[in-house]
């Protein structure tokens, strides 16, 4: 696979469907819909469907429209990345009426809006009016994790055309390790089983040695809990590494845009400048908002990641309990001996239990409450029997 194309992991039937689409106008619809698990691409495969509707070739990869749409800069095709909680009706009224504009230089307007699950209700009501009378040259481009009404709305859904990516084989994820990223060939292997196949992750514990250890603190929490204090100190590690990422992700984005903000306020000024500056405490006080709902976000998403590798452990020793340690595929590979521990030591059903426990905390934590409360009480169920 090549030109735009060449970004989309281990899909090649919906690879095929885009194409085609792109190919023939009449085989063209207004809106898209593009669902899969975490790591399957979805906004990989948009992005790419959109570079390619603007290109003339179809997507070589080359030109100047592939290039400005994959580097988010080329006029007619607007990007929604939510980097708060969620995506609010403000947000996505400016893209409607962008959207309802004709082409400025290229062959489509084109909306392609990323986690379109985390718009508010106000916002998706919009959307859809939009979907209900759309502009001839105008395409939406929305990603979901599914089809499940808490993600889509069943009206948007029913006015899309949906397109399922699947989680893309670990070897296709370790080849485009080594080809793409040059990542040794072991390292590549280990880190795509790691990752189970998400493509993001599978990168970043190849590249980040900080990654692999953080995965590993997570994965040796549950034979570590042994007793109440064990389990409260595991809560306690659990919360603040996540804290601590999000911390580090957020310093480096919140200083740059401060500054950036203050010097086209006029911050610091003399003269005529201060009335300006002063005027704009608002910007400032908009734009802490907007860094704090950011922060919350990643915080949430650092923790969520944790919260799924643990279910996965718990997962595998399931299916070791069950199979007679004859599984034929572990989401932990490297940690097996850890699985077959857990799976002697909790047995089929204390395992999904746990699964059930971890689940729990992932809701509690979308409901708001607080990730120590949380935490704790999931590593306290996940305890193990004396």
């Amino acid at each position: 696979m090549s030109g735009v194309w060449e970004q989309v992991i281990g899909q090649p039937a919906v690879v095929a469907e885009l194409q085609a689409a792109v190919a023939d106008p009449t085989a063209m619809t207004h809106a898209w819909l593009f669902t899969g698990p975490p790591g399957s691409g979805r906004s990989v495969a948009a992005r790419a469907f959109a570079a390619a509707l603007q290109c003339p070739d179809g997507g070589d990869g080359t030109c100047h429209a592939c290039r400005t749409v994959l580097a988010g800069t080329h006029a007619d095709v607007q990007t929604v990345v939510p980097e708060g909680l969620s995506i609010g009706v403000a947000e996505v009224r400016e893209l409607v009426r962008i959207a309802g504009r004709a082409p400025s230089q290229g062959r489509w307007q084109v909306v392609l809006v990323e986690d379109a699950d985390r718009m508010t209700e106000q916002a998706s009501n919009t959307v859809l009016k939009m979907l209900e009378e759309p502009p001839a040259r105008t395409v939406f481009l929305l990603c979901a994790p599914s089809l499940h009404p808490d993600d889509v709305p069943v009206t948007i859904r029913s006015r899309c055309r949906v397109v399922g990516l699947r989680q893309p084989p670990v070897d296709a994820v370790a080849d485009v390790l080594v080809r793409r990223d040059g990542v040794d060939a072991g390292l590549a292997a280990w880190s795509a089983a790691a990752a189970g196949g998400h493509v993001g992750r599978a990168r970043h514990l190849a590249r980040d040695e900080d990654a692999r250890l953080a995965r590993k603190a997570v994965l040796d929490v549950p034979l570590s809990l042994v007793s109440l204090a064990a389990c409260l100190n595991a809560a306690d590690d659990l919360v603040s590494a996540a804290r601590e990422e999000s911390d580090r992700a957020t310093a480096e984005l919140d200083g740059a845009e401060t500054e950036a903000v203050k010097q086209s306020l006029g911050v610091g000024a003399r003269g005529p400048g201060v009335a300006a500056a002063s005027r704009g405490a608002g910007h400032l006080k908009e734009l802490e908002k907007r860094q704090k709902s950011r922060a919350t976000r990643l915080g949430r998403d650092s923790l969520d990641r944790a919260l799924v590798d643990l279910a996965a452990l718990y997962r595998d020793a399931l299916v070791l309990a069950t199979t007679g340690g004859d599984a034929p595929h572990l989401a932990h590979p490297d940690r097996r001996a850890d699985a077959e521990e857990l799976a002697r030591r909790i047995g089929p059903e204390g395992a999904l239990r746990r699964i059930d426990a971890v689940l729990d905390c992932r809701t509690a934590l979308e409901q708001n409450v607080k990730p120590q409360v949380a935490v704790e009480a999931l590593t306290v169920a996940l305890r193990l029997p004396s």
